[in-house]
């Protein structure tokens, strides 16, 4: 060291033996009174340590929260259980959620074979999902919760070392009654989101006129609705809409009205179902591409030939649903005709839906109104993707849109006097709600 220092030059010396001196004279240097840090503790927070029984320059284990899902921490006559929330993830199963968290391959057969309500479970789940885990401290299984709904729990208890049983909870649902009103400046869905009604209110509304009204080429500016629903609570919260108790629907100066029944189904106030032996559109459609036209001139071919069903355009792959209950006589694949479907509806009628991209019902096998059949194509000799649709009445071809449909059944006579009391009821409501409404929109 002697020799290093020697050899240094003399400047080198003196700045190495000014820098020595201020860091001495620093490190001495009086300061002001010392700060409690996280690495330093003044005196009370010494006394306060030990009076809490935490001893300084002792480690302690401090618990550090999960990241990925919930975990908490229950005692149940003496037995400390730990409650997983777990998400279902993509292509997720039971199994695959037991080996995440090291359940044994046996409790899965337990639960397994722990009734109908396990089984719901397992074929239940979906991604994103949530379910919760009831873990013991050496890793048991002891239950699984799983939310069905806002009102509808799922739980699979353990009961002894071998067997599990399952229970549904059911919470109770207070209802009250809504009403909403919306006059139609350009469309109905617009009128309806301005109304204040959900996604599915909108539809369910316009499932209950889809038999009287094309909501895609009737609606006209100035065309009105009313509708009393439900508002659904548990315990006092709000938890959504409930069911459509009533609505009524003023088209082109024309009324329709609705009153829902115990049955589940809706009459007209005199207690005619609103439901037709069919609907007047099988599709979901942007517009018309092509009218019933005897006379049309094709746009392949540019010939002259009759157009005997009315083109609804959309998207392909938009559902195509059956008409009204019937049979399917014809499910098959033509050069002209794309992918096609006839459907039989009794002794007197027939529908046709060509240009399918997909069909999803065979040849004999029985269809209800609704049910989906396939989906719109572009196949066989089109130009675009569209539904080709024909409505035969004894073989001959009728225009779709404005042929005479079978007249709707009554409801039946012995719940007949208890529906006109409800319906006579929603109808008053109906009115007076809505002479209130406007009255306050007029002020």
């Amino acid at each position: 060291m002697k020799e290093f220092w020697s050899r240094l030059p003399h400047l080198h010396k003196v700045c190495i033996g000014s820098i020595s001196a201020i860091v001495v004279a620093v490190a001495i240097w009086p300061t002001d009174e010392a700060q409690a840090s996280r690495n330093t503790v003044n005196d009370d927070s010494i006394s306060q340590l030990f009076e809490t029984g935490v001893v300084p320059g002792q480690r302690y284990a401090l618990p550090i929260p999960e990241t990925k899902q919930e975990v908490k921490e229950i005692t149940e006559n003496d037995v400390s259980y730990v409650n997983k929330a777990v998400k279902v993830r993509k292509n997720d199963s039971l199994a695959k959620i037991f080996s995440r968290h090291k359940i044994p391959a046996k409790t899965l057969i337990q639960v397994t074979n722990a009734g109908k309500l396990a089984k719901d479970l397992i074929r239940k789940l979906r991604p994103g999902d949530e379910l919760t885990l009831t873990l013991t401290e050496n890793n048991q299984l002891h239950g699984i919760i799983y939310p069905l709904s806002a009102t509808e729990t799922l739980y699979i208890e353990r009961q002894d070392d071998k067997r599990f049983a399952g229970h549904r909870d059911v919470k109770p649902v207070e209802t009250t009654e809504a009403f909403a009103y919306a006059d139609i400046a350009s469309n109905f869905w617009n009128a309806g989101v301005d109304a204040g009604l959900t996604e599915a209110q909108i539809m369910n509304l316009a499932n209950i006129f889809g038999w009287d009204i094309d909501f895609a080429l009737d609606l006209r500016k100035g065309d009105h609705f009313n509708v009393i629903f439900e508002k659904q609570y548990i315990a006092g919260e709000y938890i959504g809409p409930g069911k459509i108790l009533a609505a009524e629907f003023i088209n082109q100066g024309e009324k329709y009205a609705a009153v829902r029944h115990s049955d589940g189904n809706y009459y007209t106030p005199a207690g005619r179902s609103m439901r037709k032996a069919f609907l007047r559109a099988p599709v979901n459609f942007k517009y018309i591409s092509s009218n019933f036209n005897p006379r049309r001139l094709h746009p392949v071919t540019g010939k002259v030939r009759p157009h005997r069903g009315i083109d609804y355009a959309a998207r392909t792959g938009t559902p195509v649903v059956s008409s009204g209950d019937g049979k399917v006589i014809k499910s098959g694949y033509s050069r002209l005709n794309g992918n096609y479907i006839f459907i039989e509806h009794g002794n007197t009628y027939v529908t046709k839906y060509l240009h399918l991209h997909k069909r999803h019902v065979k040849k004999g096998q029985k269809v209800r109104q609704g049910q989906k059949i396939g989906t719109v194509g572009a196949t066989g000799r089109v130009t675009g993707p569209h539904l080709h649709y024909e409505f035969l009445v004894n073989g001959v071809h009728r225009n779709p849109r404005t042929v005479k449909l079978p007249k709707s059944q009554p409801i039946d006579k012995k719940e007949r006097e208890d529906f006109l009391a409800q319906s006579s009821k929603m109808t008053a409501l109906m009115k007076s709600n809505k002479r209130i409404l406007l009255a306050m929109q007029q002020d």
